[in-house]
């Protein structure tokens, strides 16, 4: 590690990333709401909103593992206030890392005049003292250290929001399959970590495009993020079959230096399979670099999570690479001064 670079040890922060989910459950454990719910719809931005997107991911697993299991419709609420359609049946969880995006608390003090089952979710900020003068319960999650970026404390919010709709019923008892898919991980950290410096070198002095199938656009999804957020670079992602429909035309003619990750589950549909290795013959006829990576692991948890380990090493380094601190986010802060009224 860097440190006249990395001032705020990004690196040890991916490192402990495995641990989050352990603390995320006992973050959740005590909290239990009155009523029965078929959706949940979870409202926030940025990094607060990055866990939603990868629990649909796993909640689909589960329900097919679980013939049991009654599906929950997951909805996910980016914006000011409320969406005009709500589900009555809804459980709200309303999340932001610092408690005082200002989007996320709209859409709080909405959901209290609706009368809507709400669970709020922060380190603290206004988020937390408005659950706390209106008696919304609120689950209050960890600052491990000064520095913290929302982005990172994915499993926190993930392990949280699974207790809790263990609590009400909703799923079956995962914890220790999570718990195992996270050791197995995570004692392979130091070799993903070396997969993502090389990555980091393929990729430098080039814009990432990340390529997933339906399942995992998630991840996919993170991998963009986490490489505009570390990396400070310009990232896009589209989804297999979809991209075959449209966006691939768009490679007739590249404007600019490109490298595409395609994250390829071996799982998948074997007409995908076929689709991954045709497009990346055109694209590299093209003349753009192709990375066909496999997502690794004994379950879909761990194939999400190893992949955005190695997501966050290869946007780690690539800062580096760029003498970028990967963690502070200035853009994003001097945005928001500006927005001030």
């Amino acid at each position: 590690m860097d440190q006249s670079i990395d001032k705020s040890n990004l690196r040890q922060v991916i490192l402990e990333t495995p641990e989050q989910f352990k603390d995320g459950f006992v973050l959740g454990s005590a909290i239990q709401v009155e009523g029965v719910f078929d959706t949940v719809m979870f409202s926030g931005m940025g990094g607060s909103a990055l866990p939603a997107d990868l629990l649909r991911t796993y909640l689909d697993d589960i329900t097919m593992r679980f013939p049991e299991t009654v599906p929950i419709t997951i909805l996910q609420n980016r914006m000011y206030g409320l969406p005009p359609r709500r589900p009555g049946k809804t459980l709200h969880f309303v999340c932001s890392y610092s408690g005082n995006t200002e989007e996320t608390l709209e859409t709080l003090a909405a959901l209290f005049e609706s009368g809507a089952t709400v669970i709020g979710v922060s380190s603290g900020g206004k988020l937390a003292t408005v659950c706390t003068e209106r008696g919304i319960p609120h689950i209050k999650l960890p600052i491990p250290n000064p520095t913290f970026q929302p982005r990172m404390g994915t499993g926190y919010f993930l392990g949280a929001f699974l207790q809790v709709l263990m609590n009400q019923g909703m799923l079956p008892d995962i914890r220790e399959e999570i718990m195992a898919a996270a050791t197995r991980y995570g004692e392979k950290r130091l070799e993903i970590e070396e997969k993502g410096k090389k990555l980091a070198l393929w990729l430098a002095k080039t814009t990432p495009i990340v390529y997933s199938g339906e399942s995992y656009k998630s991840v996919a999804l993170v991998w963009k993020i986490k490489l505009n957020e570390n990396a400070k670079t310009p990232a896009f992602y589209n989804v297999f079959p979809e991209l075959n429909h449209n966006e691939m035309v768009g490679w007739t003619l590249p404007q600019g230096r490109f490298s595409a990750l395609f994250l390829r589950d071996l799982a998948d549909h074997p007409r995908n399979q076929k689709r991954f290795a045709i497009t990346a013959d055109l694209l590299r006829e093209k003349g753009v670099a192709v990375e066909i990576i496999d997502l690794e692991g004994q379950s879909v948890f761990e194939k999400m999570f190893a992949s955005i380990m190695l997501g966050d090493f290869t946007s780690y380094y690539l800062a580096l690479e760029y003498s970028q601190d990967p963690t502070p986010v200035d853009m994003v802060e001097k945005f928001k001064g500006m927005l001030v009224d």
